[in-house]
């Protein structure tokens, strides 16, 4: 069902004439300018993310910053990592929508979801729960292990969704190259792709193939109107009738 839904997104909107190579998803990829502006936005605004993410939990592993109250500290980054998640998750989702059958189908792309859950659950749990005591914790140098667990569970899960989302690139592992390994290959829901992909190729294998026939037909059409219009040979000519040669003696 998704597959078909990702399908739409990169084929229809935009298409002229049915035509799936003039979607907004395929000018968005061929644009000269505006998708290396995009990419360099999305890996920028995850720099900054991710570095202010960084320091932040490094401060409740009361690595850096130790004599720095933890809220000092937040709330000078937090409009930081704000602005930078912001931007994130609009360029991330534009970029997405260019190619959304690659990603979709991408064992990467779906392990950078998983932990990207994973990284929220742990940032709803600390503000529901750990950060309630702060007040006890806040001006220590070394906080609680309860912050220094969501700290350590904050930097495992981000650091592997921007290792797992520079890894979408790596082509050897799409779909046409996992058949060989059956669990990544029932994970990234490659059969619907490959099947779709073989229907493709048979119905281009056989539109070559009518034109072929179609060539062929046409050259024998020529070859039969030529011999058609090429003039009859002219009947052979009949030897004239020479006349008898008199017999001795036959004179006048």
């Amino acid at each position: 069902m998704l597959h078909d839904l990702f399908n739409w997104f990169q084929t229809v909107p935009g298409a002229t004439d049915g035509d799936p190579g003039t979607s907004w998803a395929a000018q968005l990829v061929g644009s000269l300018h505006l998708w290396a502006v995009l990419e360099a936005t999305h890996v920028l605004t995850l720099m900054l993310f991710a570095g202010t993410i960084i320091v932040v939990d490094l401060r409740m592993l009361g690595v850096i910053f130790r004599t720095v109250p933890y809220s000092t500290l937040n709330n000078k980054i937090l409009p930081l990592t704000v602005a930078g998640f912001g931007l994130l998750i609009l360029t991330g989702t534009i970029l997405f929508f260019a190619e959304p059958l690659k990603y979709y189908h991408s064992v990467w792309f779906r392990l950078k979801m998983i932990f990207l859950l994973l990284a929220a659950a742990n940032i709803f749990w600390f503000h529901r729960r750990t950060q309630k005591t702060i007040a006890e914790w806040d001006a220590q140098e070394s906080p609680p292990n309860s912050v220094k667990l969501a700290a350590a569970l904050s930097l495992a899960s981000w650091g592997l969704v921007i290792i797992f989302g520079r890894m979408i690139a790596l082509s050897s592992f799409n779909c046409e190259n996992l058949q060989a390994n059956p669990v990544a290959y029932a994970f990234a829901e490659c059969e619907s792709q490959m099947r779709e992909a073989i229907e493709a190729e048979e119905a281009y294998e056989e539109e070559e193939a009518a034109e072929g026939e179609a060539a062929e037909d046409e050259a024998v059409e020529g070859e039969a109107t030529d011999d058609s219009a090429a003039p009859e040979d002219p009947p052979p000519e009949e030897p004239a009738e020479s006349a008898p040669t008199p017999a001795p003696g036959d004179g006048g």
